[in-house]
């Protein structure tokens, strides 16, 4: 089954996606913000990283940097309503899909689907 961590600080929105996307057949574990989310990635193996941009403490941007030292196969995924806020100029951010919010919960879960069904079609990487 497909592993997928979610930070995300707010959380009805937080419950709303991890709900959503296990009635998809995903298996998620969620946490309130990234410094939860790092000791999780340091002991557990997760396909996706699904960040907040936007959080307290830790942004989803730094999450996912130090997250690809740790777990460098780890998809990652952003959602944000700030997206032109957070991805500032000069500033390395990992390779990822951004999502804006709002979103319909049918385009965040057909964008996870996309992820999984390119790597099943390319081959793990």
């Amino acid at each position: 089954m497909t592993r997928i961590l979610l930070a995300e600080d707010d959380e009805s929105m937080r419950v709303y996606l991890a709900r959503s996307l296990e009635r998809s057949g995903y298996h998620v574990t969620a946490v309130d913000r990234g410094t939860a989310a790092l000791p999780l990635i340091e002991a557990e193996h997760f396909d996706l990283l699904l960040t907040d941009i936007v959080m307290p403490e830790m942004d989803g941007i730094e999450l996912a940097q130090k997250a690809a030292g740790i777990a460098p196969g780890m998809r990652v995924m952003f959602i944000t309503g700030f997206a032109a806020v957070a991805l500032k100029a000069g500033r390395d951010a990992p390779s990822a899909k951004v999502l804006s919010k709002p979103f319909h919960l049918r385009e965040l879960v057909l964008e996870v689907d996309r992820i999984f069904q390119s790597e099943d079609q390319h081959g793990r990487l």
